[in-house]
């Protein structure tokens, strides 16, 4: 089964972390990488989103819409990145996940198959 791994954070946070902070959190990642494929797990893909400041959020059908600045939510932890995972173990997938967390809140969420979507 597809997993997905939603990030999130206090963007401020990340705004105002020095370097070295920035490099440790990267490495972090790069480590959650390893132990994935080490223990079975694939990424299959994820990116790291740019400040909600950059959003824009869109309404209505594609003959009438609005485009209004910001993210759609106004939340104190933003969604920062994601992780696409094929897993057969959920609960080692939790256990990684778990090593990124931090304090801060990580939802794992299934993804529909391609053969249920309509």
């Amino acid at each position: 089964m597809d997993y997905a791994v939603l990030l999130y954070g206090d963007e401020t946070r990340w705004d105002r972390a020095e370097p070295a902070e920035r490099t440790a959190a990267y490495a972090d990642h790069n480590e959650f990488a390893r132990l994935l494929t080490e223990g079975g797990h694939e990424i299959i893909g994820g990116a790291e989103l740019r400040p909600t400041r950059q959003a824009k959020t869109v309404r209505g059908t594609s003959d009438e819409f609005t485009v209004t600045d910001g993210p759609f939510a106004e939340t104190a932890e933003q969604l920062g990145g994601f992780y696409l995972v094929r897993t057969d173990n959920p609960d080692d997938l939790y256990r990684l996940v778990a090593m990124l967390s931090g304090g801060e809140p990580i939802e794992v969420r299934p993804v529909v198959p391609g053969e249920e979507q309509v």
